[in-house]
């Protein structure tokens, strides 16, 4: 990520340095940030598992199995990872159609589909992800976090029984209301001050804590974690998917492994580049990739939902001071300890307690500064942060991150397609030359052949690619077609400063090209017909 793109996000310049050792301070402010995270993970893992259409400790168990495996073998220290809503909206249909097994058995699918990316290596593509498409993804999963917010709005129970989400609620109204958003700003304010005085506790633990001591002195009537659902139960058990092993049931589950897949390891993985960012850590992507398989695969076994990255609970780690794996262990841990012995006490938090810690997430997590350089950058990528903030929002984030790279590799390719021209001069002998400037690939192979004046070129024309490069079958292709023209117009042609790729592949105008010692040596991208001398001129 350049450094324009960290100031973009509201990321310091040098980076934190890499906890090394554990001193008695340090333990203490990873325990803490793991508790803060434990709290606002278990409102989340509730309401996606409403929204999927589970029971909410399917939800809960996903977010601590997922979450302790990753922070164990994850490729990035402080990250957390659980149950999340955009792969909850995908979950829906099948489990609305065919229940809540297939689920557990789609699961382990992607689990496994990860593990194969993570072996294969596929994590290091979130390279190819633009900044601007990094940008839209931060902004879209911020206003996705803020309204995911608002169904705490609603008069508890009334969303889930109209099976409607968020547009089939009751919201609050009148001192209710009042009451909510106060205790909302309470713990923001709460968040937003504490660090200008002390470091010594996490700011969202000491809001949500202010919060809750405020509602139990003055006894306010206003909705808790316990109003969503009970969270007590039991330790996750072994339990094997009860589907029948079919082609039909892997015909009605691998369209959805797939998806999952997909949109888990694409959350992840630029989770994992902007929590980087802040930790000073680098690499790790497909370590990344074979944790969360791992964790899936161990999750669908287990009775959960799944899982992969949450932004918004690394964000609340890592701003707590979390920085090692022990914050991600400590947070499952805790999760796991509400859930079998402290659910009577967490399900008495208010709800506005955390979400004040959200909402603090959502104004860190968003990049204000760039609707500051919307109009300073180029159009495109104007276009692009934008059209990626959309589609998340209206969406998913799979598709947005797709969508945002193939719009940002077309602008790419029609920005090279229209820079490649050529010098031409005649030499001393009588013969033109032509001097291309520019790459050749797909997108110019029209343009190179305009550059040619096949009839009105003397006898002898040479062709030097030095300031040029030939990048895949498209321009190899051209290059066979300008030689028949040549070759038809009773004219030589010589081609200058090809590689030997180039050599190896032209077949009908191999014979033509001059070797010379300063001849590139680069690859091109070219298929198994071009290899075997199946391209002529006029393929």
């Amino acid at each position: 990520m350049s450094r324009a793109l960290q100031a973009v996000l509201g990321l310091t310049a040098r980076p934190a340095a890499r906890v090394r050792t554990f001193t008695a301070s340090r333990l203490k402010t990873e325990i803490l940030s793991g508790l803060t995270v434990a709290l606002a993970l278990v409102p989340e893992a509730v309401a996606f598992a409403f929204v999927a259409g589970v029971h909410p400790l399917v939800g809960l168990y996903a977010a601590f199995m997922v979450g302790l495996i990753t922070a164990i073998f994850g490729g990035r220290p402080g990250m957390i990872s659980g149950a999340t809503g955009a792969l909850a909206v995908v979950m829906v249909a099948l489990v609305a159609d065919h229940g809540v097994e297939y689920l557990f058995a789609t699961v382990v699918l992607m689990g496994i589909l990860q593990l194969v990316a993570g072996a294969l290596r596929w994590g290091k593509f979130i390279r190819l992800v633009p900044q601007p498409v990094m940008l839209g993804f931060v902004n879209g999963l911020a206003i996705v976090i803020f309204l995911a917010q608002l169904t705490q709005f609603q008069v508890p129970g009334t969303a889930e029984a109209s099976g409607h989400g968020m547009a089939g609620g009751e919201w609050l109204t009148g001192w209710p209301l009042y009451l909510m958003l106060g205790l909302v700003a309470l713990t923001m304010a709460v968040i937003w001050l504490l660090p200008r005085v002390t470091s010594v506790i996490p700011a969202p633990l000491a809001g949500i804590a202010v919060t809750v001591a405020i509602v139990a002195v003055f006894g306010f009537d206003t909705p808790r974690v316990g109003d969503l659902a009970s969270i007590q139960g039991g330790l996750p058990m072994l339990h094997i998917p009860a589907v029948p092993l079919t082609l039909e049931t892997l015909q009605i589950i691998l369209p959805y492994a797939v998806i999952l897949a997909a949109i888990g390891l694409i959350e992840s993985l630029l989770t994992l580049n902007l929590v980087g960012e802040i930790t000073g850590e680098r690499g790790g992507a497909s370590q990344e990739c074979l944790a969360q398989g791992a964790a899936n695969v161990a999750t669908g076994f287990f009775g959960g939902m799944g899982g992969c990255a949450m932004i918004g609970q690394s964000m609340i780690n890592v701003k707590s001071g979390g920085r090692t794996r022990l914050s991600g262990i400590a947070a499952a841990l805790f999760l796991l300890a509400f859930i079998l012995f402290a659910s009577p006490l967490i399900e008495q938090i208010p709800l506005a307690a955390l979400v004040g810690v959200m909402f603090m997430v959502v104004i860190g997590t968003f990049a204000w500064n760039s609707l500051k350089i919307l109009r300073k950058v180029p159009l495109t990528d104007s276009f692009v942060i934008v059209l990626v903030t959309g589609v998340t929002v209206a969406y998913d984030l799979a598709t947005a991150v797709v969508v945002g790279v193939i719009v940002s590799a077309l602008a790419y390719s029609w920005k090279n397609a229209t820079r490649i021209y050529a010098n031409t001069h005649i030499n001393s002998e009588g013969a033109r030359i032509y001097k291309v400037q520019g790459p050749l690939f797909f997108g110019s192979t029209d343009g190179f052949m305009e550059l040619f004046d096949v009839a009105g070129d003397p006898s002898r024309v040479v062709v030097d690619f030095a300031n040029s490069r030939v990048a895949d079958q498209s321009a190899l292709t051209a290059i066979e077609s300008l030689a028949g023209k040549y070759e038809a117009a009773g004219k030589r042609l010589e081609l200058r400063h090809l590689s030997r790729d180039c050599h190896q592949l032209l077949s009908r105008a191999g014979q033509l090209i001059i070797d010379s010692d300063d001849d590139p040596d680069y690859e091109i991208a070219a298929d198994y017909g071009v290899r075997t001398g199946q391209l002529g001129a006029g393929h």
